[in-house]
């Protein structure tokens, strides 16, 4: 057990960014999962990591040991798009967290990837077999996954070319006033608010993100939206920055919906073929909860 006190110089700090201050050789991932399995209390009660210190507490923290060192096979139902001898496509449910990470070393896509497939590429080491790329928690969709090394070095050349086409489908809150656009606002991460991306600061990594309108509903608009980078949380924080957030999207401003999980669905992706330089379009069906969520507004119209 590790025993810490605040001070009044710690007042206003983040639980999270006042652990990892006070602790550096623990990563800031071990500190939030620590947090998030309740092994942090804070005057004797389980902390969060946005809780604000005011500088009189007692923390107790109780170290956890280290995660599996690979991913670990898991029987899970995969739904799986598209397979050659390079690229394997799986049509990721929403709910699904992508790879092991603070607090989350089961249930994964690549627990399962590893059940189904075995070997897959090595390139993004142990924990993340044959990931090339990602998408969050809560948005479904198509995602690629390399078999073999030469094809994940293949793939991720075209990702940082920008050769891949990424088409995402998406219902947002409000009238989005012209029927087609494009925002470049550069993202970086909220400095207050760690869990969030924001448009807000001169200084961020470049995106672009182009929309177009596939129909209007009342008070929703549903969006055909194309990226030409990836960075985290995209979509949602550069549609929030124009007014517009993601349906169900609350993280973002997004009102109350009656969704269960926010409406972002990755529905198409081509890339080049790593051996046959083919070019491959693989399309994913709209997420049965949100197709019924949309039946519900047509009804309205």
């Amino acid at each position: 057990m590790i025993h810490l006190d605040s001070s009044k110089d710690d007042a206003g700090k983040r639980l999270d960014q006042f652990l990892h201050d006070k602790l550096p050789q623990y990563s800031r991932s071990r500190v939030a999962e620590w947090i998030d399995d309740r092994r942090v209390q804070v005057n004797g009660a389980p902390g969060k990591r946005s809780y604000l210190l005011k500088g009189s507490e007692r923390i107790e923290v109780e170290p956890a040991g280290l995660p599996p060192l690979r991913a670990v096979a898991e029987d899970l139902p995969l739904e799986i798009l598209y397979e050659d001898t390079d690229v394997i496509a799986i049509n990721k449910p929403a709910g699904m967290v992508v790879h092991a990470g603070a607090g989350r070393h089961s249930g994964t896509l690549t627990n399962a990837l590893v059940h189904r497939f075995g070997k897959l590429s090595e390139v993004a080491g142990d924990l993340r077999p044959g990931i090339v790329h990602r998408l969050d928690r809560f948005t479904s969709g198509v995602i690629l996954v390399a078999r073999t090394d030469a094809a994940h070095r293949h793939l991720a050349a075209q990702f940082a070319g920008r050769e891949v086409e990424k088409i995402y489908l998406a219902l947002v809150h409000g009238s989005v006033k012209t029927e087609q656009g494009r925002i470049t606002k550069p993202i970086s991460r909220d400095p207050i608010h760690r869990t969030r991306m924001t448009t807000r600061l001169a200084s961020g990594r470049s995106a672009i993100t182009e929309y177009k309108v596939l129909r209007r509903f009342e008070g929703f608009t549903y969006l055909q939206v194309k990226i030409g980078t990836g960075r985290t949380h995209q979509i949602r924080v550069h549609l929030a920055s124009i007014g517009h957030p993601v349906a169900g999207d609350k993280l973002y401003g997004a009102p109350a919906a009656e969704l269960p999980r926010f409406f972002l669905h990755a529905h198409q992706i081509a890339f080049t073929s790593p051996t046959s330089a083919t070019r491959v379009t693989i399309t994913a069906p709209l997420a049965s909860e949100l197709q019924q969520f949309l039946d519900s507004l047509a009804a309205l119209s």
